[in-house]
């Protein structure tokens, strides 16, 4: 996951409320909360490549990624919790 995290052309969108994004996040990442993420699809799909999805913990996450998959989403994968993804990101 480090090398898909520090992909020179990774997206990582944060799944999070606003008011949790606005607590902490990823030095970069978009806020796109889960429940705007059916009517968003068209921009996940333009988004630069691979995109890495996260949350508080991975579930949010996981259910954002499964769906986008199913709607013609590639590259994108379930980081998991922000703070992990954080940890990682160089």
């Amino acid at each position: 996951m480090n090398e898909i995290i520090n992909h020179p052309n990774a997206t990582i969108v944060d799944v999070r409320t606003e008011g949790e994004f606005a607590g902490g996040n990823v030095q970069g990442s978009v806020n796109i909360p889960l429940d705007q993420v059916p009517h968003r699809v068209e921009e996940f799909k333009n988004m630069s490549k691979p995109l890495v999805v996260c949350c508080l913990s991975g579930g949010r996450s996981g259910q954002a990624v499964e769906f986008l998959k199913a709607q013609g989403v590639e590259d994108i994968y379930n980081g998991g919790g922000w703070s992990q993804v954080a940890v990682h990101k160089m």
